[in-house]
């Protein structure tokens, strides 16, 4: 209760003191004196909180290593088996950009819904304002080019005693200053660095390039697993269709005398399996819808119209030397690319951090005019200082840094070195790929043809009274496999040669895609 009043009375004081000079200096006076109360209180509250705080802890009891003075333990469970539950609203998840639907008058082709991929799905906006932050950090690490120059506005408010025991007046200081600091030379240090952040700018645009590839190779995929899809829930009706009418001709054949009631159970056999197999891949082909919907950039609720594909695929020949296809691939594909513009500045940033050891030279200049209460004339203050810094010994720090940076430019070697043979790897294999599933469309096609015209004459001799329930169940069963295998074989090669492409980079068409014939 004592200390509160001297403090007002102090207060008082200083207010009755600020009050009997010019008004504006009595106001920075106030200003001043209330700033430093508040001060004074705020370093009572926290001098008296880290007593309340420090004491218990030293004393070491229970109650200290459980007191939490800032409430932290709100974002931890009570127990490592409970779940935790939010004290507070947790934040909310926007909704995705919307983007506008395609046109819905026509099918898509490929080109179209590849286009609109480019366009809406986030991974492309993700990747572009990657570059746009690479592209800024060459401007934040140029700008030591330029002398950085900073103003400032500073009040003061002191008062002290002198060495015979007399008590000086207190004394307002206020007024503007610009200081200026310009690096003048450090060997290229600097120069260095920016080397640095421009290779990075370059991997991320290289970066966003492959990002583009990759979007449209995963549209293309999802594009071509949606039409196979499609194509087998075709076979799958024309199965159930197939099996239902040989469960037909059990049921006439039972009722002739001719069929026994172990061939209709059979044939029901077939047909449930017959519509399992329908289910499901009616089933696939939602997820397929969803998954194309998704790569496009639109809610995977969204409703595609999109142009099929009729007949076989026009299976051609790779006109190219797998040689030449590798070389193609380690000059175009945009990450391999990336990676060596990662391994050089990996470097420069290990040359700059050899010659931080070299000695710099900078110059700074400040300038400023201080104003006084009362009568007193304002004085200007200004001075200039060449600086040259030659480090000495730091700790091994410099030692340290340099070795630090050599091995992660080592790193970055090793990394590109793994990507070129992961290229490799990808073009070799998809090469091969591509001849695997030219060879199946052609052999698919002539097993469907002969296994059509084999359950055909099956069934019409069933049918006839000729034949067994389970030669024809045997024909239906291997026609349905045939066209599974067919349509597998069409999905294979469209996907081998976006395979393809991609590895070699050259999906987005950017570069000419791998030549046939």
């Amino acid at each position: 209760m004592i200390r509160r009043f001297t403090i007002v009375r102090f207060w008082n004081r200083r207010i009755t003191r600020s009050l009997s000079e010019d008004p504006a200096v009595a106001v920075i006076h106030g200003f001043l004196e209330g700033l430093i109360l508040v001060w004074y209180l705020k370093c009572l509250r926290a001098l008296l909180l880290g007593i309340a705080i420090v004491v218990p802890a030293a004393a070491a009891t229970p109650e200290a290593e459980t007191r939490d003075p800032f409430d932290t333990g709100r974002y931890v469970p009570s127990s490592p088996g409970v779940r935790w539950q939010s004290p507070f609203e947790l934040p909310r998840v926007p909704d995705a950009p919307g983007a506008p639907s395609p046109s819905t008058d026509r099918p898509l082709s490929l080109p179209e819904l590849t286009e609109f991929a480019l366009q809406n799905n986030p991974r492309t906006r993700q990747a572009w304002y990657a570059t746009r932050a690479a592209a800024a950090a060459i401007g934040i690490e140029r700008s030591d080019d330029f002398p950085q120059i900073t103003a400032s506005l500073s009040v003061q408010r002191s008062e002290s005693g002198s060495q015979t025991g007399n008590q000086n007046p207190w004394l307002t200081r206020y007024g503007p200053a610009v200081t200026l600091s310009y690096l003048l030379f450090d060997f290229g240090a600097g120069d260095s660095r920016v080397q640095a952040v421009e290779y990075q700018a370059l991997a991320a645009a290289l970066t966003q390039n492959r990002v583009l590839q990759d979007v449209v190779f995963q549209v293309e995929q999802a594009y071509f697993r949606m039409l196979g899809t499609e194509r087998l829930v075709q076979a799958n009706e024309l199965f159930l269709k197939s099996v239902s009418t040989s469960l037909d001709a059990t049921q006439r054949r039972l009722e002739g005398g001719l069929a026994t009631v172990a061939d209709v159970y059979r044939a029901e056999t077939q047909v449930a399996q017959g519509q399992l197999n329908l289910t499901r891949s009616r089933g696939e082909l939602e997820k397929a819808r969803g998954a194309l919907a998704s790569a496009v950039g639109l809610p995977v609720n969204a409703t595609l119209s999109v142009q099929t594909f009729q007949g076989a695929p026009r299976v051609q020949e790779i006109t190219e030397s797998l040689n030449e296809i590798l070389k193609r691939a380690k000059l175009n594909r945009p990450d391999l690319v990336a990676a060596e513009a990662q391994t050089l500045s990996a470097r420069a940033l290990a040359d700059a951090a050899a010659k931080s050891t070299l000695p710099s030279i900078t110059i700074d200049a400040a300038s400023g005019r201080n104003f006084y209460n009362g009568d007193r004339p304002f004085t200007d203050t200004n001075s200039i200082l060449l600086n040259l810094r030659i480090p000495i010994f730091t700790g091994f720090q410099h030692t340290y840094t340099v070795r630090q940076a050599e091995a992660r430019a080592a790193q970055a070697e090793a990394s590109r070195d793994i990507l070129y043979r992961q290229t490799e790897l990808d073009v070799w294999q998809s090469y091969y790929d591509v001849q695997t599933a030219a060879g199946g469309v052609a052999s698919t096609e002539v097993q469907v043809r002969a296994a059509q015209q084999t359950a055909e004459a099956t069934l019409a001799r069933y049918q006839s009274g000729f034949g067994s329930l389970l030669d024809l169940i045997t024909a239906q069963v291997e026609e349905s496999n045939a066209r599974v295998q067919r349509i597998q074989s069409f999905l294979d090669w469209f996907t081998a040669v976006a395979r393809l492409n991609f590895a070699i980079g050259a999906s987005d068409k950017t570069s000419y895609p791998v030549q046939i014939r």
